[in-house]
Order: C-alpha cells, then structure tokens, then sequence
C-alpha cells in the first residue's frame, strides 16, 4: 500500500501536488495551519494512491514524500 508523507512545516499550500494526482486523492485540510501560516496538503484516500509520485515531483519545496 502506497502512502503520500507530506512535511507540515515544508508545505507551503501551492495546489500544484492537487492538479498532478491523477487519482485526485490530494486536497488543502483546512483544519490546522502550519507555522508559516499555510495550509497544507493531505492524501484523502491513502487505499487509492497508486504510488506515480506526481504529486512529490511537482512540489517545489520537496514537502511530499511517497512510499509503498
């Protein structure tokens, strides 16, 4: 099973991890902001990701890590 790991305090909440996840299991929680003051990304459904590691490719700020 493949998990999506993304750094709370990295996130900056850019969105670009949202519109590469083919699976479009990627989404801002508007729980909770990180230090910087961001929202960060989260993976909804870890069952459904596929492990392609779109979402980790494009960040910019290297914030998402994905594992199988």
């Amino acid at each position: 099973m493949a998990k999506m790991t993304v750094d709370f305090e990295r996130c900056k909440g850019c969105g670009l991890c949202i519109t590469a996840c083919p699976k479009k299991i990627v989404e801002l929680q508007k729980e909770k902001r990180n230090a910087k003051g961001y929202f960060t990304a989260r993976c909804v459904d870890d069952g459904a990701c596929i492990s392609c590691a779109m979402c980790a490719v494009m960040c910019p700020d290297c914030a998402i890590v994905v594992t199988k």
